[in-house]
Parts: structure tokens; sequence; C-alpha cells
């Protein structure tokens, strides 16, 4: 009998613990921080296809999403899918891409930070040759950092406030990858 009741406490106890755990993991993972896994090339040179990127949600509740940061949000065309790129340009700015780079506000987006120079910026479908568009209220202008291989702003137009998951914080793995996710700085 001795043996059973211990038994029995310490199975009671593991359940207590894994209930406190979950309940744990499910307010972290619903109201303050998220996984992501980065698919495909269309952020590289930054983001690697298969690296995990810890998204923070709290920030987003707090504040503005800001030029230069990189966000993940619900992918345009498929709700359950998410996608995660870079933001050039917020409401009320207007942006035209010419000669292979970025304008915003009439001024070349300076992104030498986080793209070789090399790299170029073609049209789209939304965004066609000579076009400025201004960016509406709570939507905003996304880019992939490779793009050549991106699906984005310039394909389907502005992604909504409400459809983004997070801001991205940090890539944890692989672990030799480990590193701060910094906003580019550019003034526009």
């Amino acid at each position: 009998m001795p043996f059973l009741r211990k038994l029995y406490t310490i199975l009671i106890d593991l359940f207590e613990t894994l209930v406190i755990a979950g309940g744990i993991f499910v307010v972290i993972y619903a109201f303050l921080f998220r996984p992501y896994q980065v698919n495909g090339e269309s952020m590289i040179p930054n983001f690697h296809n298969g690296e995990y990127v810890l998204t923070n949600l709290i920030t987003l509740r707090l504040g503005d999403v800001e030029k230069g940061e990189v966000i993940v949000f619900k992918a345009p065309s498929n709700h359950d899918k998410d996608y995660i790129k870079r933001v050039i340009a917020t409401a009320g700015d207007t942006v035209m891409i010419r000669d292979g780079k970025v304008y915003v506000n009439s001024q070349l987006v300076d992104e030498r930070e986080y793209l070789p120079s090399t790299f170029s910026t073609s049209n789209g479908n939304f965004i066609k040759p000579g076009d400025i568009i201004s960016v509406p209220e709570d939507r905003f202008f996304v880019l992939g950092d490779n793009r050549n291989a991106s699906s984005d702003s310039r394909e389907w137009g502005f992604v909504r406030r409400d459809e983004i998951v997070g801001k991205s914080m940090l890539v944890y793995w692989p672990p030799s990858e480990f590193r701060f996710i910094h906003a580019a700085q550019y003034g526009n």
C-alpha cells in the first residue's frame, strides 16, 4: 500500500507539473512570443531556409510597425501560411521602383545595411514601372530581401495591420546562426 500511495503522489505531481507547464506555454505562444520557420529563399542573404525565428507579439500590440523592421504576417493568398518580409513603407508614404532601386517619399532607400549593392528590385503586377503608389492607413508595403525570389507587395499589394503576426526578434536555430534581428535604419 505505501508503494501505491507514493506512486499515486508522484503521478499527481507529474500531472500538475505538466498542466502548469502547458498553461505557461499556451500563454507565451498566444500573447508573447511565437516561433516561425523560414521557408524558401525570399529573405536571403539575411535569413535562410530552415532557420527558426522568434517573433515578438508584444511590441506589435504596444507600438507601431516601423520601416526597416522584419515582420511575420499571414500570406495574402493563404491565411494558413505565414510570410516573413521587411517593411519598406508605412501608411502615408509613397513608393516607386525605378532603375532597380526603391524610392519612398521620392527618396532613394539606402539598403546597403542589409543588401549587397548588386541587388536590384524589379517592378511587379501591383507596382508597374513609373507608378507611384500611396500606402493607405493601417497598411504596409513589404519586400523580401532576395528581390528576385520573393512574392511580396510588388505582386499582391499591401499587408494589412490585422494580418501581421509579430515582429521578428531573433534567429535561434540553428544555434550556429543565433543572432538578434535589428530593424534597418533608413530615414524616409
